[in-house]
């Protein structure tokens, strides 16, 4: 009977420790890549060619995606602005909700999916396939070769991507707010204009994807050059990379938020 009882605590406290572990793993890899990102960035051909796999990629999923979530907010503010008699107020929830919460946060979670996914699986079947083993036998460093161009195509792209993810939202809000529902015009883009503020939402939106961009990067790479040398091990850590990516946005953006809001009272 106490055995039963102390496998759950067992299992509770392994998997603890093993967070903190690959934590501290983690940061220290962290370091390492900045250590290693002279050579990359001196030779910024390799950067820019991991820009255009990554973010140039995923541009297509991001207008996209942001044009439909821009429509919606227009559909659902209209329907709640127009109880109170509001409805020239749209253009200002569209965009603030955008720039502010929605346009960095959903942005970041389309790029770990797609690019951070990619990213990961890229360098396991690098790993797989002794690649890794090969350059550092050639005394080539994988970590300035592989792995910080990455890291730096992620932080270069994540804010491009999140500011057309907010410019195709506002443009879905406009159709919908005065091409199909018929607000005036003048009215959307002037409160708008008056409303958002460069400094506080704009540059914090910023912010946000620019710390997004890091930690989906950081992880991404991670999780692809500590992945077993294996398909199964490689799935897994393209599965892990997708969750802890979600996960660690989403706790970011609560942080960040929060100093955020504390510093603009």
């Amino acid at each position: 009977m106490l055995e039963r009882a102390r496998r759950p605590v067992q299992a509770l406290g392994h998997r603890v420790i093993d967070g903190v572990w690959r934590t501290g793993s983690m940061a220290r890899f962290f370091a390492l890549v900045l250590a290693s990102s002279g050579t990359s960035l001196q030779r910024f051909r390799l950067v820019m060619r991991e820009v255009y796999f990554s973010g140039v990629l995923s541009l297509v999923i991001i207008v996209v995606s942001g044009l439909f979530v821009g429509m919606v907010l227009g559909l659902q503010g209209y329907e709640t602005l127009q109880k109170y008699g509001a409805t020239e107020s749209i253009g200002v929830l569209v965009a603030l909700s955008l720039v502010r919460e929605l346009g960095p946060v959903v942005a970041a979670l389309l790029f770990a999916s797609r690019a951070g996914s990619a990213i990961t699986a890229e360098i396991g079947l690098m790993k797989v396939t002794e690649q890794l083993s090969a350059m550092d036998m050639m005394a080539v460093s994988p970590m300035s070769r592989v792995i910080a161009p990455r890291f730096w195509a992620g932080v270069i792209s994540m804010p491009m991507l999140a500011a057309l993810f907010e410019c195709m939202g506002v443009f879905g809000g406009y159709i919908v707010a005065v091409v199909l529902i018929g607000v005036d015009n003048g009215a959307f883009w002037s409160q708008m204009q008056s409303s958002v503020d460069f400094r506080y939402d704009v540059l914090n939106g910023m912010v946000k994807s620019f710390v997004f961009g890091i930690a989906i990067t950081v992880i991404a790479t991670f999780e692809g050059y500590d992945a077993p040398p294996t398909a199964e091990g490689v799935s897994r850590a393209t599965t892990r990379t997708v969750v802890s990516s979600a996960l660690t946005i989403l706790a970011l953006d609560l942080i960040l938020t929060s100093l955020m809001l504390r510093g603009g009272t």
